[in-house]
């Protein structure tokens, strides 16, 4: 209880450092003024703020019962290509001229149709092994097509809009991409954190698992539809943010221990202080424009993921 505590503080106080950072650096007693600070405050920071907040969140958790379920240190979102396939739903709103609630549905559409092709694949008892080596098919698949419409974009402004996008971003988002996201990311996420008894089972391996009452193929549907909904929302409404399921819940582990029920809810927790703390530092660069969120993070992730694989290596040999 006193290190969720301290996670919940801790994430307070990142929230409140997202409403104030910025190349205008605005003060809370200015949060409520009838003035060109309060007005940024109510139409840029909040929403961007509370999206953050959820995103990282969502991020964090189906990294946690990813790595869970699949028994592997490096599986994230993008490992079963939930992600892809909705930056592929993305990126068809882009190039067809769509914005708003027709590009989230389609990159909604992306998702669900990823989530349906993933249980197809992986089979009702396939297991883990199947489960992640459906995805990665996924991602090649979603990754190509995505690749084959940058390359037959009509303009290079398209072609410019759809990379930006890919890259993952906070900025200029508003209440109405939250009121869109907000109630997929939630279910998502209550679907994810169901999984917490199942997944302490699976570490005594799956015979032992079915053996206490654990439904290999009821499981498998759980961590996909909650991922599903989770990250196709998140990636509906920012593009793809990468890395933060992967670096997450391996902190947490550090003070919650191994077992995967306990790390959840802290991994949602420590995901949004890591999305919203990257989110300041990126509106802080230098310049007229910042730095993309998912650039951040890729600097961020790339070194912690080399280092976890030597560490890996060397626990092998």
């Amino acid at each position: 209880m006193p290190r969720l505590a301290a996670f919940l503080g801790l994430l307070l106080a990142c929230f409140m450092l997202s409403l104030m950072a910025g190349k205008l650096w605005i003060a809370p007693s200015l949060w409520l003024s009838d003035s060109p600070a309060g007005w940024i405050m109510a139409e840029l920071r909040l929403p961007r703020a509370l999206l953050g907040l959820g995103v990282g969140g969502v991020l964090g958790l189906s990294g946690a019962v990813l790595q869970g379920y699949l028994r592997n240190p490096l599986a994230d979102p993008t490992v079963v290509g939930v992600s892809s396939s909705a930056a592929l739903g993305g990126v068809i709103a882009i190039l067809l001229g769509l914005s708003g609630l027709p590009m989230f549905g389609l990159a909604m559409l992306g998702a669900g149709a990823s989530v349906g092709l993933l249980v197809m694949l992986a089979g009702r008892g396939g297991g883990p092994l199947a489960f992640i080596l459906a995805g990665m098919v996924l991602a090649t698949l979603s990754g190509a097509l995505t690749a084959l419409i940058i390359s037959l974009a009509p303009n290079p402004f398209a072609t410019s809009e759809i990379i930006a996008w890919l890259m993952g971003a906070l900025t200029d988002r508003t209440m109405d991409d939250l009121a869109r996201a907000a109630p997929f990311m939630a279910g998502g996420s209550l679907i994810l954190l169901t999984t917490g008894r199942a997944l302490d089972a699976l570490t005594l391996g799956e015979d032992a698992a079915k053996s206490l009452g654990v439904h290999p193929g009821r499981l498998q549907l759980q961590v996909a539809l909650g991922t599903g909904l989770a990250i196709g929302a998140s990636v509906a409404v920012t593009g793809v943010v990468g890395f933060v399921g992967l670096i997450v819940p391996h902190f947490v582990r550090l003070w919650v221990g191994e077992r995967p029920s306990a790390t959840l809810l802290p991994s949602f927790l420590g995901g949004a202080v890591l999305t919203l703390v990257a989110d300041s530092v990126v509106r802080l660069t230098p310049g007229p424009s910042e730095v993309r969120l998912g650039i951040a993070m890729a600097a961020i992730g790339a070194p912690f993921f080399l280092l976890l694989l030597a560490r890996l290596r060397r626990g092998v040999a």
